[in-house]
């Protein structure tokens, strides 16, 4: 199928512009690190993508839109047919995005609603066969969290629990995951959703630093009213301290990803998601970050 076909020519003329800034800014969309940098400043700022912001497509339709963003780096989900828990279906998606040069370095988001051996087991197994290092949890209840750190221990995969703002009923913000699992095992921290953070009234750069060590995973999104879920535009057209989010990554040594999840337009996500990849990569390049090869 030709990618051409899926959006609009009105909304590909109109994003043209969008990705020749992002291709000026960074040559290399997944991996960019500080130019000239001492050795001691940490490592490279990584963008990537959360695959929920392709979930009405598929993956053969996924893999062709990262090919145009540039984009190689992927949080996958169980969602469409991104990444399915069946083994057999989970290892056609690993050949596919192999064969796409697309890397997976975290899954979920993965939900925890069982406090049994057999259900933990099997998501860590899962993500285990994808070689893939972090896992974004959403909802693990706080008596739930000795078993998974059992499992976290056996596995060696790091487990980043994803706040879901004001409406979850468990974890609001990364501060109260911060609370709940920092006498646990190191390799038990959050992935901070800006958009969420904000909205739980938290101020996410002082979150990153509080966080520290134990931020695995970073899902960015922009808001245009820190009051309003459904404010959600493209990074760079609201009012999220994208530069500041990414000068705090920084100054923490942030290893992981900051992986771009757009949850709106589901049906035509392309111009947004051009948009928001073109202004972070104009940002880091302001910032004195080059392309990494």
């Amino acid at each position: 199928m030709q990618m051409k076909n899926i959006f609009s020519r009105r909304n590909f003329v109109c994003s043209g512009a969008l990705v020749a800034a992002g291709f000026v800014a960074s040559k290399e969309v997944f991996a960019l690190a500080p130019e000239r940098a001492p050795a001691d400043e940490g490592t490279a700022i990584r963008l990537g993508l959360a695959s929920y912001t392709f979930r009405n497509f598929s993956r053969p339709q996924m893999i062709g839109f990262l090919k145009q963003l540039n984009v190689l780096a992927l949080n996958a989900k169980d969602v469409k047919d991104h990444l399915p828990m069946h083994t057999q279906e989970e290892q056609a998606a690993l050949a596919d995005y192999a064969a796409a040069g697309i890397k997976l370095h975290a899954a979920g988001t993965i939900y925890f609603a069982k406090d049994e051996d057999a259900d933990i087991r099997s998501k860590l197994e899962y993500c285990k066969r994808a070689g893939i290092g972090v896992i974004v949890a959403g909802d693990p209840a706080p008596q739930t969290l000795p078993r998974i750190e059992k499992f976290v221990k056996e596995y060696d995969i790091r487990m980043a629990i994803h706040n879901h703002g004001p409406e979850d009923k468990l974890w609001h913000s990364p501060l109260d995951v911060l609370k709940a699992v920092e006498s646990m095992d190191p390799r038990i921290g959050c992935c901070i959703d800006v958009g969420h953070t904000a909205r739980a009234g938290t101020d996410v750069v002082q979150a990153i630093h509080e966080v520290g060590a134990r931020v695995f995973n970073v899902h960015m999104k922009d808001l245009t009213n820190f009051q309003s879920k459904e404010s959600q535009v493209a990074v760079g057209e609201g009012i999220m301290p994208v530069k500041r989010i990414f000068e705090a990554l920084g100054v923490i040594k942030y290893q992981g990803f900051v992986d771009l999840e757009y949850e709106v337009h589901p049906d035509d996500p392309m111009p947004g998601v051009i948009g928001s990849f073109a202004y972070m990569r104009g940002v880091l390049a302001g910032m004195g970050y080059a392309a990494q090869s």
